[in-house]
């Protein structure tokens, strides 16, 4: 076992006020766990016409066993489609883990599929309006493949930047089913990051046309796999493993290949082990408890990971019962050491990560800090200790050995004792706009302080009309409102970083604040997102009017519209003509789902927009 300490003070204290904060909540959620829990096979309390249904199309030896009423049965939900890179691995995966089932003297069904969207596909396009709104149908799906009650234990096939968190608040639903995550890895290395970037940023500037920015893009994204920044989708993969619901180290293994396959099926042997039926019983609703949500955040922290997070994850732990909010995020990334650089972060990508050590390296250093709660449960087992071991494929077996006591690459992965700055990188903004967050990790420090005149928008496309036609060549706090939830469906801005991030190299003071988000691969500009209130909630972002000066100050936490207090009292609110809007593809579809979003503070918190 590695060397554990003493969870650090300040860790101690937000979980002790995470757990006295939820206390009512988890115990409703527990109370709700435990009734539908049951000692024996689940489908043991359906009629004869249900159980006749449930197996009519299985193989005879299914059947057979099944009838039994004393094996388990293992759903699998997969979210497999053939357009995206990292879900195309997720074809050949049910068979396996229906393969390592019956080994384990178990059953498996394909018990359902998901949507599962692509945010580098439809980012800047109208498809990206029903991207968050994603998550939820997702979540929704998920609980439809496993309503059926004919399940004893879950495999949830998943990668990218809404599915892992949909299917996490799904199967919550079902949380006294023990569940594991099963990813697909990472796509192999392409062109730098960088060079991505610096292409990117020349077609914005006119300075290569669309041939060569096509050949750069095909070279970064080029073969099955996760994207190889490090966005939500390999964000999700840290979470899952620190969070104990992958199996130890298989986060970032490529897809394709003989170590891939046989994680997968052990995923799928293990699923069949910790089912009621045995003495390994692991409920999912039970495993995600107050200590377990808080260590996500610390590895969001420690990584410089994804700020989508600061919404998926408030979101999931409120599935089960646990309610956090921005404020706890802020809280430990004061303390938390940033232990990684990943691309946005860094230069190097997830694959160089895992080449250096990877999920075991940073679980055993944290742990080794006082940064993790080792006292909780996982797929594996009780103890997170578990997670310092990495696996190897042996003589065509699987074995797990203790993580490399010194990093391969210290340019992307460090031991505790020299981290690359003492804090996390995540900080919460708070002022006469509303709050928001901001991640600084990969901003240089004198990029951290912006006070200069609003270019007010409506609508990105107009951002990048104004720099095309030279009105942004000067400092400026670009503030792109209606963009949240129940306006148009908060769609990431990803599209905007190029043009920023020229102005910023051209020696311009430059920020991004809006109600919408930034994409988890987002970085070198400073930017205020998910403010909430959102302007058309309400929020005092409608206030504004271009010329306002805005101070963001990312290390005292600061985002202020200097505008005299009487002047800022009495100003109307400005209104958005969404009719106006040229795609409106997430308020026409889900105007339900935008009601509940920001329209009262329960919504609010659901969605992961935490006041």
């Amino acid at each position: 076992m590695p060397a554990v300490s003493p969870v650090h003070p300040r860790l101690a204290e937000v979980t002790r006020r995470i757990v006295e904060r939820s206390r009512e909540s988890r115990e409703r959620y527990l109370a709700r766990l435990d009734a539908a829990a049951s000692k024996e096979p689940l489908r043991k309390g359906l009629a004869c016409t249900n159980l006749a249904h449930a197996w009519a199309a299985s193989p005879e030896g299914d059947k057979i066993m099944m009838r039994e009423m004393r094996r388990p049965n293992v759903a699998i939900v997969s979210s497999y489609n053939d357009m995206l890179s990292a879900h195309q691995p997720l074809e050949t995966y049910p068979a396996i883990i229906k393969k390592a089932a019956h080994e384990a003297g178990a059953t498996a069904q394909f018990a359902g599929g998901t949507p599962a969207m692509c945010d580098g596909v439809t980012q800047g396009q109208p498809g990206m309006e029903l991207s968050l709104f994603s998550r939820d149908v997702i979540a929704m799906s998920t609980a439809v493949a496993l309503s059926h009650n004919v399940f004893d234990a879950v495999t949830l096939l998943g990668v990218c930047d809404k599915i892992v968190p949909g299917l996490l608040i799904g199967v919550l639903q079902f949380g006294h089913l023990p569940a594991i995550f099963v990813p697909a890895g990472p796509m192999t290395s392409g062109i730098a990051n960088s060079e991505k970037a610096k292409i990117r940023q020349l077609f914005a500037e006119g300075k290569c046309d669309r041939t060569e920015l096509l050949a750069s893009e095909e070279g970064s994204y080029h073969g099955a796999g996760t994207c190889t920044f490090y966005g939500t989708a390999n964000s999700n993969q840290m979470l899952m493993e620190i969070m104990g619901l992958h199996l130890p180290g298989a986060a970032f293994v490529h897809p394709n290949t003989p170590l891939r396959d046989a994680l997968t099926a052990a995923a799928g042997r293990r699923a069949a082990q910790i089912t009621n039926v045995g003495n390994e019983y692991i409920p999912v609703g039970r495993l995600v408890d107050e200590k377990v949500v808080v260590n996500g955040i610390v590895g969001l922290l420690a990584t410089g990971g994804s700020t989508n997070h600061t919404m998926h994850l408030t979101a999931a732990a409120r599935a089960a019962g646990i309610i956090i909010d921005w404020s706890d995020f802020d809280d430990l990334s004061a303390v938390v050491p940033l232990v990684a650089k990943i691309y946005p972060n860094g230069t190097s990508d997830v694959n160089q990560f895992h080449a250096a050590g990877g999920m075991p390296f940073l679980t055993r250093e944290l742990l080794k800090g006082g940064y993790l709660h080792e006292d909780v449960h996982t797929v594996m087992g009780f103890g997170l200790h578990r997670y310092a071991q990495e696996p190897f494929l042996i003589d065509g077996k699987l074995e797990w050995r203790d993580a490399d006591a010194e990093s391969g690459d210290e340019g992307v992965l460090r031991r505790i004792e020299k981290p690359f700055s003492a804090d996390g990188g995540l900080r919460l903004l708070d002022g006469n706009l509303g709050r928001a967050v901001i991640k600084i990790s990969a901003v240089k420090a004198e990029h951290r302080l912006v006070e200069a005149p609003a270019m007010v928008f409506h609508d990105q496309d107009e951002v990048l009309e104004a720099f095309q036609r030279g009105e942004m060549e000067k400092d400026v706090v670009v503030v792109l409102r209606f963009q949240g939830p129940r306006a148009i469906g908060m769609p990431e801005l990803h599209k905007l970083t190029p043009v920023l991030g020229v102005l910023q190299d051209r020696g311009f003071k430059v920020a991004l604040v809006t109600d919408g988000r930034m994409s988890g691969a987002s970085g070198k500009v400073p930017s205020a997102i998910h403010i909430t209130p959102e302007a058309l909630a309400g929020g005092p972002l409608a206030k504004l009017r271009s010329g306002d000066v805005i101070r963001l100050d990312a290390e005292a936490g600061v985002l202020q519209a200097k505008v005299d207090s009487q002047v800022w009292a009495s100003r109307e609110r400005a209104e958005a003509d969404l009719t106006a809007h040229q795609h409106g593809m997430g308020r026409e579809l889900f105007a339900s789902f935008r009601q509940a979003a920001t329209g009262a503070e329960e919504g609010a918190l659901s969605l992961g927009l935490a006041h």
